[in-house]
């Protein structure tokens, strides 16, 4: 009996761990990254956005949906990815 008692309290530190881990992670991750094309809202390739003479602009958060982002913004400070359980938000 005190054997599965040991273990039922062994199971729940290490899932409490990885709730933790989780929420470090979370709350030190910087938000998507993605090279658009402003007028078309299309995805680019990252180095439309690396030359200076590309026609892309970085875009962060967001979601892609049939290849058009939506949801995020080009300033990356107002995308905030939130920590465990948040959803995020921004503007653009």
């Amino acid at each position: 009996m005190a054997v599965r008692k040991k273990f039922r309290s062994g199971t729940v530190v290490l899932g409490g761990m990885g709730v933790l881990a989780a929420m470090l992670t979370s709350c030190g991750s910087e938000p998507d990254e993605r090279c658009v094309d402003p007028v078309t809202q299309e995805e680019l390739p990252d180095y439309e956005c690396e030359d200076s003479d590309g026609s892309g602009r970085y875009y962060y958060g967001g979601s892609v949906n049939n290849g058009k982002i939506s949801g995020g913004s080009y300033d990356k400070s107002a995308v905030d990815r939130g920590g465990f359980g948040s959803s995020g938000s921004g503007g653009g």
